[in-house]
């Protein structure tokens, strides 16, 4: 069944690079000369566009995928990528996800239940759930929505053309507006306005010779 299902795939355009190490579902439709690498699994009723590369380890399901988008080793999980975007490598999009047109999602980025923007970038390292993130937004290394507070899921707004630095922790509810700078390694917690930055972190102090004094402790 799976050959025969990958044979029709070929006969309308599609590229297999290993047409027997591909596991796709009948429901599936892929656009003309998107290629499909080895060990790749579509389950579901999944759309796949044109001019797309789904490279090996990738796991969708019930995904809708736009033309000229690059997959790499990720999941995607009922959620709609669009077009010219790049996943991944080791990425997870799950619940109702949506990534615009011209977005970059790197590695070891999960979201669940995000509108994210055209043309933002989340590059890697992050967990962003329940939020609508705008355009041309960049989020930090490490930033985290902390959606959940043991009883309810909370939301998180971000406006367009913000910059979040790496390590910002947002505490759901939360409004973060447009062209704001979050200042690395903030907690934040209250509302940030249009233009304004945001930063929350404790003043560093320095203690004269206690590193000495704990490199040399028995």
């Amino acid at each position: 069944m799976s050959k025969e299902i990958n044979n029709k795939l070929a006969e309308q355009g599609v590229v297999f690079v290993d047409i027997d190490r591909s596991y796709i579902s009948e429901e599936t439709v892929i656009g003309e000369n998107t290629v499909i690498y080895p060990d790749v699994h579509i389950e579901g009723k999944c759309v796949i566009g044109k001019d797309c590369k789904i490279l090996p380890g990738s796991f969708l399901i019930d995904a809708t995928i736009g033309d000229n988008t690059t997959i790499i080793s990720s999941r995607i999980v009922e959620s709609r990528v669009d077009n010219n975007v790049i996943v991944g490598p080791n990425s997870h999009l799950r619940g109702n996800t949506h990534i615009f047109d011209d977005c970059r999602i790197g590695n070891f980025v999960e979201m669940k239940n995000v509108n994210f923007g055209k043309g933002s970038k989340c590059a890697h390292l992050t967990y962003l759930g329940d939020a609508n993130i705008g355009e041309r937004v960049n989020v930090g290394c490490g930033v985290i929505t902390a959606n959940y507070d043991g009883k309810n899921k909370n939301h998180t707004e971000v406006g367009d053309d913000t910059f979040i630095g790496s390590n910002v922790t947002l505490i759901a509810p939360i409004t973060i507006g447009s062209k704001v700078l979050l200042a690395a390694g903030s907690t934040i917690n209250q509302e940030v306005l249009d233009g304004e930055m945001g930063i929350a972190r404790s003043r560093q102090q320095n203690k004269e010779g206690y590193g000495y004094k704990y490199l040399n402790k028995e």
